[in-house]
């Protein structure tokens, strides 16, 4: 019996690095997994990966008709939801206020904070209560870097979403965390390199802002989710919890 034996869990933005980390480690614990992602190509290859448990729903979280197609499947499927975990997002590492566009602002809200909130709310009638909603946040939520600020202040905005949801969700047992990388070594973090050639260094950059001298394995930030979402958490909510090897914490 593994811990989320019986349960369904969604995961979201789960086609690569973090999200795919913890579909995989879900499975392993007894779940089955609805992973969603906007590339089909890399669902299909994470679903053949992951086995028979997994079912791979193409899906874009900006767009509000696909989040209700998403849900709309999962219950046409005879399925409820005990496990959220709304990770899709996203955002690009050089945005300085001087070169700031309302393109970019818009693109990067849409998908971290306002896609966040409404997977959240149209998950909401599926959901079991006393089940788990984690989402993922960002060491950078909590420091000043350098180009960051519009990707930095979405994640900031979900740690608030995160507390009043709890608050929110409370009455029906539903508890809602935060789970709040550092570096991690990610497709989508090395895809932040002005070229490929250039990703390890920046990766290594990254590695010396936390006292561990390293970036996570998304295998690290996926045994935290798990245990956000199983009962071994059971009396933690609106919580952040940084798995960031120290970068917040001890290098404020």
């Amino acid at each position: 019996m593994g811990q989320l034996t019986g349960k369904t869990a969604l995961v979201t933005g789960a086609s690569t690095g973090i999200g795919l980390a913890t579909a995989e480690r879900f499975i392993a614990e007894g779940a089955r997994v609805y992973l969603t992602g906007r590339r089909k190509q890399s669902l299909e290859a994470a679903v053949q990966a992951l086995g028979d448990r997994a079912i791979a729903i193409q899906n874009d979280v900006s767009d509000l008709d696909d989040l209700d197609r998403l849900f709309r499947r999962i219950a046409d499927d005879g399925n409820r939801l005990d496990i959220l975990f709304a990770n899709a997002g996203g955002g690009e590492a050089d945005q300085p206020l001087e070169s700031l566009t309302p393109e970019a602002f818009d693109h990067t809200f849409g998908i971290n904070v306002r896609g966040t909130a409404f997977t959240v709310q149209k998950a909401l009638p599926l959901l079991n209560d006393g089940g788990s909603i984690v989402l993922t946040g960002s060491s950078s939520a909590s420091r000043g870097v350098v180009g960051f600020g519009v990707y930095s202040a979405t994640k900031a905005a979900l740690r608030q979403f995160g507390r009043v949801w709890a608050a929110e969700l409370a009455p029906r047992g539903l508890r809602v965390n935060t789970v709040v990388p550092g570096p991690t070594d990610t497709p989508g973090l090395r895809g932040l390199a002005k070229n490929p050639g250039q990703a390890d260094a920046m990766l290594d950059g990254m590695a010396g802002s936390t006292p561990l001298g390293r970036a996570a394995d998304p295998a690290e930030i996926a045994n935290a989710v798990l245990f956000l979402a199983s009962d071994q958490s059971s009396f933690i909510t609106g919580s952040e919890l940084f798995v960031d090897g120290g970068e917040v914490q001890v290098y404020p």
